[in-house]
């Protein structure tokens, strides 16, 4: 339907203040995104190509990118199973508790990162609530792989969640109540129709889980113990290459992490489009 002319005239703005809004959006960026990037790649390049590649053949360098693989590996596995079960019970049944849970999920949003480190620290380090036992037992959590994963995972706990139970809405419960009317099981509507409906939902949020995994330090800062070649993921890696006037290495371990940053901002920019189309209601030609 066509905007009435009422509100296509309130729409309209002066060309001056159109192009003031166009000059300050764009500055915005430019201060904000685009200088600081340039920045890092200039600063990566500044000895040559050589130097660059260099800094890719350091042990701890590839250690640090592995370690980070990991963790984001696990917890977007994770997290995906978890905000898919809560999505769907959110967004497809009323129950008491509800809002509840609802703020449990967000609860991370709410948290600082070192804050939520420390809490771990505090529950199962070496003097913590759950340390002695164990230790006891020969587990290690805190300044150790399952540390930092643990930590990751609770940082990226509420994105696919987040962001599939409005689509979960959205759709309704139409398409489930005819499978289920036609013989189809529980599992089996789950499966073959619910999570199809929602592909580019759960695509979206799995990006921004993976993209905030990769890039996490806060909380891994406070439960990795920064043990070169052991628990340092990426960016903690860079953090010590800078500190150790390594700048070129750096920099160059940050263009890594902004060329991953590109690559899932086209990723998010096409699951989003997608998602907002699936949303879109039918129309009978």
């Amino acid at each position: 339907m066509a905007d009435s002319p009422r509100i296509s005239v309130a729409r309209r703005e002066s060309l001056p203040v159109r192009w003031l809004l166009i000059f300050v959006a764009l500055g915005y960026l430019a201060l904000f995104l685009l200088v600081p990037l340039a920045a890092v790649f200039t600063e990566a390049f500044k000895q040559g190509t050589t130097a660059y590649l260099k800094a890719f053949e350091d042990a701890e360098t590839w250690h640090a990118i592995r370690l980070s693989l990991l963790a984001t590996g696990i917890a977007v596995t994770l997290n995906t199973a978890f905000g898919l079960t809560a999505a769907w019970l959110l967004g497809k049944f009323d129950f008491r508790g509800r809002n509840l849970l609802t703020s449990l999920i967000d609860l991370p949003f709410a948290v600082s990162p070192v804050i939520s480190g420390l809490v771990f620290v505090l529950l199962f380090g070496a003097q913590g609530w759950f340390g002695p036992w164990l230790a006891d037992h020969d587990v290690r959590l805190i300044f150790a792989t399952p540390g930092i994963v643990l930590a990751t995972t609770f940082v990226t706990f509420p994105f696919v969640a987040r962001e599939l139970t409005p689509v979960m809405q959205a759709k309704g419960c139409d398409q489930e109540e005819a499978a289920r009317m036609l013989g189809a099981s529980g599992w089996q509507t789950f499966w073959r129709v619910t999570v199809p409906s929602v592909k580019w939902g759960l695509l979206y949020g799995v990006i921004l889980c993976s993209a905030r995994a990769m890039g996490e330090f806060g909380a891994v800062s406070v439960v990795s113990g920064h043990i070169r070649g052991e628990t340092n993921t990426l960016p903690l890696h860079i953090e010590t290459l800078y500190n150790e006037y390594q700048f070129v290495a750096a920099f160059a371990c940050a263009s890594a992490l902004s060329l991953l940053a590109l690559v899932t901002l086209a990723l998010k920019a096409l699951a989003e489009r997608r998602r907002d189309q699936s949303l879109k209601p039918e129309t009978l030609p």
